[in-house]
C-alpha cells in the first residue's frame, strides 16, 4: 500500500543540500512511515543544463547506502519529460535509443536501481495548455509530435522488461486520458495507475475540466485513475507565509525564483491564502495543514504529494497528513 503523503524532492541538489535532502529522506522513510517517493529526470527546478539529474543521483547514493532492504520498502516514481527545448535533457540520457526506453535507463542508472515502481511521462509530449494556461491555441499545435500509441507502446515494453512496474501520466487533461486509455486498449498495455496534477484549492481544475471523470472507474476501469496531486500548498502560498509577513521569506522559492510557477503567486492567490489561513486558525490547526487534509479527503486521491526545504517544513507538513 502506497502512503497517502508523497514525499516530492524537487528542490533536492538544487534550494537543498544533499546532507540536507538525506536528512529528509531518513526522517520520512524511517521515522514518519513514508513509503512514496517521487522524482523526475529534470529536477531539480528551476531546471537547468548544471543541475538536471542531480535529484536522482542524490536519491540513487541514498538508495545504495541502504541497500537492498531499503530499495524493497521504497515505492520510487520518476518521470520522463515530454517535448522541450532544452537540449541537455536528451543529452543527459547518453543512451542512442528510442527515447522513453532511453530516458528510463539513464534514471536507473542515476537512481541506483534495476526498476522503478512507477513511470510517469511528466507533460504532454503533444501541444496543450499546461502549467498554468487556460486557452487552447491551435496555432501552437505540432506536427512532429511523438504519437500516442507509440509512448504507450513504449511503457508496455518497459513493463515487459522488468523495468517498470507500472506508468502514469502527468499534467494531462481529460482529452489526453481518454486517448492513453484508448491506445493501451488497443496495444493490450496495462492502463496507466495515476496521474500526476496540480490540485489544491485555489487550484480546482482536475475537478472542473472533466479530467477528474476520465480517470473514474468507470472510463478507466477496473480500478481508474488516482490523482497524485502536486502543488498542494500552491507553492508554499497556502502555508500562509507569503500573507502574514511572519515569515522568514529570504530562502522562500518566490523570492529566490520569481518567474518559476508565477501562478501560486499571482494576487488572487495570496488574497486567497489569507482567507484559507483564517478558516484554518478558526479549527485550531495550522493552514499547511487545512490545505493538506483537504487534499487528502478526495475520493480520488492516491497520494498528495509534499515538498519542503527544511525539516521544521518536513515534519511539519508530514503532520498535516497524519503522519
Amino acid at each position: 500500500m502506497v502512503s497517502i503523503a508523497c514525499l516530492g524532492t524537487m528542490t533536492f541538489g538544487q534550494q537543498n543540500t544533499e546532507d540536507e535532502a538525506v536528512e529528509q529522506l531518513n526522517y520520512a522513510v524511517h521515522e514518519a512511515g513514508i513509503n512514496f517517493i517521487d522524482t523526475a529526470e529534470l529536477y531539480p527546478v528551476p531546471p537547468s543544463s548544471k543541475t538536471c539529474g542531480s535529484t536522482e543521483e542524490i536519491i540513487g547514493r541514498w538508495l545504495a547506502r541502504g541497500g537492498p532492504e531499503l530499495r524493497k520498502k521504497i515505492y520510487l516514481a520518476s518521470k520522463v519529460s515530454g517535448y522541450s527545448n532544452r537540449g541537455y535533457l536528451y543529452a543527459n540520457r547518453k543512451v542512442p535509443r528510442q527515447q522513453i526506453l532511453e530516458a528510463c535507463d539513464a534514471s536507473l542508472r542515476r537512481l541506483q536501481t534495476n526498476y522503478l515502481d512507477l513511470y510517469q511521462l511528466h507533460w504532454p509530449e503533444r501541444y496543450t495548455p499546461g502549467f498554468g494556461a487556460l486557452a487552447y491555441q491551435r496555432c501552437l499545435e505540432r506536427v512532429d509530435s511523438v504519437p500516442i500509441e507509440e509512448q504507450v507502446a513504449a511503457m508496455g515494453e518497459l513493463i515487459k522488461q522488468g523495468k517498470i512496474r507500472y506508468w502514469g501520466i502527468s499534467n494531462e487533461n481529460a482529452f489526453g486520458v481518454a486517448k492513453f486509455v484508448m491506445a493501451a486498449e488497443k496495444l493490450q498495455v496495462p492502463l496507466p495507475v495515476s496521474i500526476q496534477n496540480d490540485f489544491c484549492t485555489i487550484d480546482r481544475r482536475f475537478e472542473q475540466d472533466g479530467t477528474a471523470e476520465a480517470c473514474s472507474p468507470l472510463n478507466a476501469p477496473p480500478h481508474g485513475i488516482s490523482l497524485l496531486a502536486y502543488g498542494p500548498l500552491a507553492g508554499g502560498t497556502l502555508s500562509g507565509k507569503y500573507s502574514t509577513g511572519l515569515w522568514d521569506l529570504s530562502s522562500s522559492r518566490h523570492t529566490l525564483f520569481p518567474l518559476f510557477q508565477p501562478r501560486y503567486h499571482a494576487k488572487n492567490a495570496i488574497e486567497f491564502a489569507k482567507q484559507h489561513a483564517d478558516i484554518a486558525a478558526k479549527y485550531g490547526i495550522t493552514s499547511s495543514q487545512l490545505a493538506l487534509a483537504w487534499a487528502a479527503a478526495r475520493e480520488y486521491m492516491g497520494s498528495v504529494i509534499i515538498g519542503a526545504t527544511t525539516m521544521d517544513q518536513v515534519t511539519l507538513l508530514l503532520a498535516g497528513t497524519g503522519r
